[in-house]
């Protein structure tokens, strides 16, 4: 396991379709697992990018990239107390970055998600779930997704191109490989039983030595610096190091939140530590972000 205690990390995987969200939720009073769920809906570039995908694909990745790896900075405290079962791995999303994004856009991306990635923690097992190309268009017409509606077959073809290539020469943890164009978990109890025991077995032969503790606060740089890379021009570095001071603004805002989560925030005796410290992380991260951008945060005198 990649970590100290008992608990495992599953992330299921596949092509959009394939029921990775379905069997993540059927798998969980069996593992009696927290689930992480990606958060489609929360995306607002999401139905204009299946409408004109040249468009709105830089969008709609960086949201994505943003908000999974802003889920991914909980689960070494989540996997203190539980299980965990994901329905997508981060590593997935390179691969839809890659599909969906060309040139400087996609060399800024690029360096953003190696600076992102290595805070991440890996799974001990993804679960991959392959299926052709017409039981995954079938299944995306079954559940009928308003924004899935204009998705072209050659795109999902090319994602399960792009699985194909990620998983076969994946070594960020085991793949268990399970065909589903055959099997259906959702309907058939003992399909699901299959699977879960597949899972179990997979578990059980993982033997990995524990990784050591992340001590994600001081991995934390406010002053936050893209990885060495081919160069950009000057006006497209200037903006990706303000989309790095924004990242570390966006991590010290939700330390703000676990800090008031806690019961009472704010007692007899004043404010936590916890919540001071996080203020002042975040209000150094706004300086940064405002310094970078030439923007002043104080009012115009009259």
């Amino acid at each position: 396991m990649n970590n100290a205690q008992k608990n495992p990390y599953i992330a299921i995987e596949g092509v959009i379709g394939v029921g990775k969200t379905s069997l993540g939720r059927l798998l969980q009073p069996h593992f009696s697992a927290h689930q992480v769920l990606e958060a489609f809906d929360e995306n607002p570039f999401l139905s204009d990018f299946y409408g004109d995908r040249a468009r709105y694909a830089f969008q709609t990745q960086i949201f994505f990239l943003l908000s999974r790896y802003r889920q991914q900075q909980r689960i070494p405290q989540l996997l203190e107390s539980t299980p965990i079962i994901a329905d997508y791995c981060f590593a997935k999303d390179r691969l839809f970055a890659q599909l969906n994004l060309t040139g400087d856009e996609l060399t800024m991306y690029e360096r953003v998600y190696e600076a992102l990635a290595e805070k991440t923690v890996p799974p001990d097992l993804i679960i991959y779930l392959r299926a052709s190309t017409d039981t995954l268009m079938g299944r995306i017409a079954l559940r009928d997704r308003s924004y899935e509606r204009q998705m072209e077959r050659g795109y999902i073809e090319a994602l399960r191109r792009g699985y194909e290539q990620l998983f076969a020469a994946y070594d960020g943890a085991p793949v268990l490989v399970i065909e589903t164009d055959e099997i259906d978990f959702v309907r058939h109890p003992h399909d699901l039983d299959d699977v879960a025991r597949r899972i179990q077995a997979a578990l059980d032969g993982v033997r990995q030595p524990p990784l050591p503790d992340l001590d994600l606060t001081a991995a934390r740089h406010l002053a936050w610096q893209l990885p060495d890379a081919a160069p950009l021009k000057p006006s497209s570095e200037a903006n990706w190091q303000a989309l790095g001071d924004f990242i570390a603004l966006v991590e010290a805002v939700g330390e703000i939140g676990s800090a008031l989560a806690q019961q009472p925030p704010i007692g007899p005796e004043g404010a936590p530590n916890t919540l001071h410290t996080a203020l002042t992380a975040a209000q150094a991260a706004l300086a940064l972000l405002a310094t970078r951008t030439n923007i002043s945060l104080h009012p115009p005198t009259e």
